[in-house]
């Protein structure tokens, strides 16, 4: 046998996977069930006593889930993963574990409208309080730290503008404060960034988007980097204080560098219930097979289509990465340097009334709310996934009310550049 470890392709088609051992299937099955037979009472036992690992009920754990999660750690170069209903959910569960009431978390301001909504006011119903940094200002991540500081939580390349986020500078922040750093790797996925070896104590994804791929299914997932010291200080007794509901089990003492990912799954998900369906795991794990041949794709696309508006006399500015003279070119050369992946936006010289007319008048771009399908997608976040923050929110997140997000897919660029040139002239 081979010692050769195996290259990202190979592992996005086979980590986690066998033939199943009763049919010889040799895709992952759906296994529909809700729950699973015990050897015997002792077996029984075991399981609830995390004693053992196994199947029980499909809220905590499926094998069909098991593979998706094994995929995604493998790709990402954790320790474990945590498939879940979404990503929103995973955000959720990670929280969870980390804070109590009246602690805080600092988060990038430039992040995805939904969970800019979540951390401002879903969380305040259980205590927990976010304060925002500023990703373009290192300096304001570490002004945010108090003794009440648990996380910092920022997104590899932010959505909606595309900026590409210095996670190192930003790790030396979380590392000086004791704290993990959480990065949402949604828009690049592991294909153009690895969070994990850029300081990243957690990775975050919404499988629903390029990880999935295809537009079909939702889900999230939370991998676990396997780096963070949970016991040092007594900061998260999550993970370092015995918890009663399992006879005592300290989760780090007993789980050691994929305790997070265990807490997670048997306090989290357990008990808050996101589980993702066994059918949408399958449909993940097949969009996950093409991830390398979409994700390059998408980014040669996208190149081409920025630099096509960058031209163009409708349009005031393309906020992209791949782009030569965009500020954040040279983190993107650093950290994703096969692309800067394939969402971006571009400000019009016509405003807010501009942004909306646009997005009627496109024919083969689909005005919807997502990002990360095989076919170009586009919003006007403005009117949309940020209308409910004030104007100067929606600037400071790169959503003012002039700018217009692309999510390009694999078509041929040529006619994605042909339906944008007709819907500008018009």
């Amino acid at each position: 046998m081979s010692d050769r470890l195996p290259g990202f392709s190979t592992l996005a088609v086979h980590a986690g996977a066998q033939p199943d051992p009763t049919t010889g299937a040799r895709a992952t099955p759906i296994y529909q069930t809700t729950s699973f037979v015990f050897n015997d009472a002792d077996h029984a036992a075991s399981l609830f006593g995390l004693q053992s690992f196994g199947n029980i009920y499909t809220r905590i754990g499926n094998p069909t889930n098991a593979v998706l999660e094994e995929r995604v750690a493998a790709l990402e170069g954790g320790t474990a993963a945590l498939a879940v209903a979404s990503g929103h959910a995973a955000q959720v569960v990670v929280m969870q574990q980390l804070l109590q009431p009246g602690d805080e978390f600092i988060a990038a301001r430039k992040l995805y409208g939904g969970s800019i909504n979540q951390f401002t006011h879903s969380f305040k119903s259980f205590g927990w309080n976010v304060v925002w940094a500023d990703p373009d200002d290192i300096a304001s991540f570490e002004r945010a730290v108090t003794p009440r500081t648990k996380a910092i939580f920022v997104e590899s390349i932010a959505n909606p503008g595309g900026s590409i986020t210095d996670i190192e500078a930003i790790s030396t922040v979380a590392r000086k404060a004791g704290v993990p750093l959480i990065v949402d790797n949604t828009l690049a996925t592991p294909y153009l960034i690895k969070p994990i070896d850029h300081g990243a104590d957690i990775v975050v994804h919404s499988l629903t988007k390029f990880l999935g791929g295809h537009g079909n299914s939702i889900g999230g997932v939370i991998v676990d980097a396997g780096t963070f010291d949970w016991s040092k200080d007594g900061k998260y007794p999550m993970l370092s204080e015995p918890r009663p509901e399992y006879h005592g089990i300290k989760l780090h003492e007993t789980f050691g560098n994929f305790a997070f990912a265990i807490a997670c799954r048997v306090l989290g998900l357990r008990d808050l219930g996101p589980a993702l369906s066994p059918f949408n795991a399958f449909l993940i794990l097949t969009g996950i097979e093409t991830l390398p041949l979409r994700m390059q794709k998408h980014c040669d696309n996208a190149k081409a289509i920025a630099e096509f508006l960058s031209g163009h006399s409708a349009v005031a500015s393309v906020s992209y990465a791949g782009l030569a003279g965009d500020r954040y070119n040279q983190l993107a050369r650093k950290y994703a340097p096969k692309g800067a992946g394939a969402v971006f936006t571009f400000s019009l010289k016509g405003g807010y009334d501009a942004g909306v007319s646009l997005v009627s008048k496109l024919t083969l771009f689909s005005h919807l709310a997502n990002v990360g399908d095989t076919r170009s997608l586009v919003i006007h976040p403005a009117s949309t996934t940020h209308s409910q923050l004030d104007d100067a929110a929606k600037v400071k997140s790169g959503a003012g009310p002039d700018v217009v997000r692309l999510s390009i897919g694999i078509e041929d660029k040529e006619d994605l550049i042909a339906d944008l040139d007709q819907a500008l002239g018009a």
